[in-house]
């Protein structure tokens, strides 16, 4: 019953669909000329040979990935990686990567005749869901193929898993589809034991991986600017959030003259929005993607591009991370924390709560509630001495463990 309710509900969505990609269109959160791989015309073809499928939502599950497609390039047995995704941001990022086999779709409206088609053209040998990407259609029907599907770096919020589990018997049948799931906190070990879900493997979070194969220079300018200033950054911010560090630079700004703020919005689409909040608050703002020169007395520098932010984590070791001053249960961390920086985050984090715990632990992150406390945390870390390279070191050991587990079950899988 819950299987024909749900069929129903995203053939209506198909019917739809030409409007909703329109208004997606008009919004410039579609591409113009490959949105039509959503409805199985493929803008790629498939080498008739071995093929790993890979799909995540959007930046975050695509760029954790990136590590193990790369290493995956170098596996022999594999001819094709396909990546899918869903968003036009996801796209900007593998475009930063010079790849030799993999290639990048957009993922299919999960209708059964689509999601049919879509197996049917590229015949993966294997199906590897990233995070919480669960789509039922495509799940069913790849179980009925008999191809192989992991959930990689499995990640079920409490609120995901009240949902699933008002869907009873439905929800077991879809969760498992999973051949084997590797998950990134035990709370979702404890989830996926609720639903009967069999060959459950923890590593640890894939985020721990440090990505090799980045380029990690900034222009210049800006790079001098960051090093010869104080400064601080504030990352995946939300709405409401870049009002409060606009704040705590005014104030800062006043006891340190050579005071410096950089804020990397979570959605971009933001940044016209933000610019004139800074401008109203009377403070000298710069985009990241202005042609214009850097100007040296700048207040703001406002990251209005994708992929990029480890670029300045590498260089700042004061960061804030957003989603969690507001009610949206935060963003992952693991990214700054990579590269030796110093977390701030408010109190709402749930999300990614094992890791934040892991992080207070070993006194990486700081818990803030308001500008105020911010304000002070920033101050605070300014003067004092950290001990961010020892705790780098473990980090990366942490990261090198989960990557070889990672590779070592999808080579397993793929030697059957």
């Amino acid at each position: 019953m819950v299987l024909f309710i749900y069929r129903t509900l995203i053939n209506i969505i198909f019917i739809l669909s030409p409007i909703i990609v329109l208004i997606r269109i008009v919004k410039k959160k579609e591409d113009l000329k490959r949105f039509k791989e959503k409805f199985c015309i493929f803008s790629k073809k498939k080498i008739k040979k071995k093929l790993i499928w890979f799909h995540g939502a959007s930046v975050g599950e695509i760029s954790s990935i990136i590590p193990l497609v790369f290493k995956l390039e170098e596996n022999k047995k594999i001819d094709q990686i396909l990546i899918t995704s869903s968003t036009l941001s996801s796209t900007n990022v593998l475009k930063k990567f010079k790849f030799k086999k993999t290639i990048h779709q957009f993922y299919p409206i999960d209708t059964n005749h689509i999601s049919k088609k879509f197996i049917n053209y590229w015949s993966p040998s294997l199906a590897i869901f990233i995070d919480s990407e669960i789509w039922p259609n495509m799940l069913l029907n790849l179980k009925k193929k008999s191809i192989p599907i992991f959930l990689l770096n499995a990640r079920i919020t409490k609120k995901s898993f009240n949902r699933w589990k008002k869907l009873g018997e439905f929800s077991k049948k879809i969760f498992q589809c999973f051949e084997k799931s590797l998950v990134s906190n035990q709370e979702t070990v404890k989830y996926l034991k609720y639903f009967k879900v069999k060959n459950i493997k923890f590593f640890g979070n894939l985020k721990f991986v440090q990505n090799k194969n980045k380029n990690l220079s900034l222009p210049t300018k800006i790079q001098n600017i960051i090093l010869s200033k104080k400064t601080w950054c504030a990352s995946s911010t939300h709405e409401g959030e870049e009002l409060i560090c606009l704040k705590v630079h005014k104030n800062l700004k006043n006891k340190y003259k050579n005071f410096f703020t950089i804020i990397i919005p979570r959605h971009i689409d933001r940044s016209a929005e933000i610019v004139r909040m800074i401008k109203d608050q009377n403070l000298k703002v710069h985009q990241h993607s202005w042609k214009s020169k850097v100007p040296s007395d700048l207040d703001i520098y406002l990251v209005d591009t994708y992929g990029e932010t480890e670029k300045f984590f590498n260089l700042i070791k004061i960061v804030f991370i957003g989603g969690s001053l507001v009610n949206h249960g935060g963003q992952n961390p693991l990214e700054s924390v990579r590269h030796g920086c110093n977390v701030l985050h408010g109190p709402n984090v749930h999300n990614f709560k094992n890791i934040y715990n892991y992080l207070d632990r070993i006194k990486l992150s700081t818990k803030v509630v308001n500008d105020k406390s911010l304000c002070k945390s920033i101050d605070k870390l300014f003067t004092s001495k950290t001990k961010t390279k020892s705790v780098v070191k473990k980090v990366k050991k942490l990261g090198d463990s989960v990557f070889f587990n990672t590779i070592k079950e999808i080579n397993k899988a793929l030697a059957k």
